[in-house]
């Protein structure tokens, strides 16, 4: 039995959507902690992502889903079996960022010294501080951590993918301390496992393929013969397209994956080079 640990709470629904697409049915209820899959061979938890990398290391957990920020923060012996580049809400990284009040003095590391700094991660800000050579004191943040500038603390390290709340509360980013995405890791005696290693090794795949199709669609049409070449030189794709011959002789069919940020610009151009029949369709997953 493989037991694998997924982050509750901001990364729970991208997480078990991101399963889904992979071909895994994940169902559980507001409050439960253990949901159920469509694997027998696996069990699943969910915890605070800030715990996973730990009950993996410890072995409490065969793998999971934490974000590399956690991992750093715990100090956690794991093996990242690969990166998983989504997030809540935005395809982009989250960042662990300084911010100062837009009024104030600090406007460099060195500015830190002998300052109050309030953060979830600690560890992360203080390892930050070190190598700036800098001397502060770090507490640790309940929450609500925007709030407690000028008040209570000199500075913060808080966590943001777009900065709108920073801005919202009138701060602004000093310095970014560390990108993260969420990455699925193995505890190390596990991963040594072959039967669970061939497991996770597989689930990566997938996870990776859902990940992949996210912004790529699939485009069939239909295209008179001697058409092909002028349209094959207009078509973006992967590789070369695939190109099928139709029972009428003169014509093929012809398919490919392009990105779907294209798709309303290439199919007007499609349709002028004389493509017919031409079908849109979604991916869950692409393999490389």
């Amino acid at each position: 039995m493989l037991r694998l640990g997924l982050p509750k709470g901001s990364l729970q629904d991208a997480t078990l959507s991101l399963f889904s697409k992979a071909g895994y049915s994940i169902v559980c209820g507001s409050r439960t902690y253990k949901p159920t899959i469509d694997d027998p061979s696996m069990e699943v938890r969910l915890l605070r992502a800030q715990e996973v990398s730990r009950y993996v290391e410890h072995g409490f957990l065969d793998a999971g889903i934490t974000g590399k920020d956690w991992i750093a923060e715990n100090e956690s012996r794991v093996h990242v079996i690969g990166d998983l580049p989504f997030s809540k809400s935005t395809s982009a990284p989250a960042r662990w960022v300084l911010a100062v009040p837009n009024d104030s003095s600090i406007h460099k590391p060195a500015d830190l010294q002998g300052k109050r700094i309030a953060t979830e991660a600690v560890n992360l800000t203080k390892q930050y501080l070190a190598r700036h050579g800098v001397e502060a004191q770090v507490e640790f943040s309940w929450g609500a951590t925007e709030v407690k500038v000028p008040e209570l603390v000199d500075a913060i390290v808080d966590i943001t993918e777009t900065g709108s709340s920073l801005k919202a509360n009138n701060l602004r980013i000093l310095d970014v301390i560390m990108e993260s995405y969420p990455q699925f890791i193995a505890n190390l005696n596990s991963w040594q496992t072959p039967p669970k290693r061939e497991k996770l090794e597989s689930i990566m795949l997938l996870l990776s393929g859902a990940l992949n199709a996210r912004t790529k669609v699939g485009l069939k049409m239909n295209v008179p013969k001697n058409f092909l070449p002028n349209l094959l030189s207009q078509l973006p794709s992967l590789k070369n397209p695939t190109v099928s011959p139709l029972a009428n002789g003169d014509w093929v069919a012809v398919e490919t994956v392009i990105d779907e940020a294209v798709v309303r610009e290439i199919i007007p151009k499609l349709k002028s080079l004389g493509a017919e029949g031409i079908i849109e369709y979604p991916l869950n997953k692409l393999v490389y």
